[in-house]
């Protein structure tokens, strides 16, 4: 089974613990804590905590989970983007989050485009879905143009929050990539 892959300008490879850099980094931003939330993680060592427990057991059970953005140009990394077993989800949800500095260039499709494919067609998923909160505009934009088509409002275990619960299958993702 494919685990890295590549677009145009980024490649995707398995979030690890060398990338508690980036995570801590994302984890701390404005959009991140605004719209996902303040997951307090405030030091590398918390950060490698949060992907041991949090992001690491998935990858390792099923293959597939968070991935690093790195551009190929430059080698940064500028996010992340993947396929996540979420707690009072039925569907595989595909989640993102990238630095301020490359929102808005493109990126985002780029990687989730890919993401999704692999989804569907590396681990053999039917459906995928993402959720997102109301107010944030420009992920509901990114999961529409993906092909994602709004369900229903729902909330997922120890969140509070109403949540925008879209979804695709892969018939549909077929018929359109």
């Amino acid at each position: 089974m494919k685990t890295n892959f590549e677009t145009e300008r980024l490649y995707l490879r398995p979030t690890s613990l060398d990338d508690a850099d980036i995570n801590l980094k994302l984890l701390n931003t404005e959009e991140f804590k605004k719209y996902v939330g303040d997951r307090n993680v405030n030091t590398l060592d918390e950060s490698r905590e949060y992907l041991k427990n949090r992001n690491l057991p998935q990858i390792e059970k099923l293959g597939y989970g968070n991935f690093t953005l790195i551009k190929k140009d430059t080698g940064e990394k500028i996010g992340s983007c993947g396929l996540f077993h979420r707690e009072g989800l039925d569907v595989v949800d595909i989640g993102f989050a990238f630095l301020p500095e490359y929102l808005g260039k493109g990126y985002g499709y780029e990687a989730a485009s890919r993401i999704l494919r692999a989804g569907f067609e590396e681990y053999g998923l039917q459906k995928i879905s993402a959720i997102t909160v109301k107010e944030n505009v420009a992920s509901q934009k990114l999961i529409e143009k993906l092909g994602l088509k709004f369900q229903k409002i729902v909330r997922i275990p120890n969140d509070p929050e109403d949540l925008l619960y879209y979804e695709v299958s892969k018939q549909e993702w077929q018929k359109n990539n």
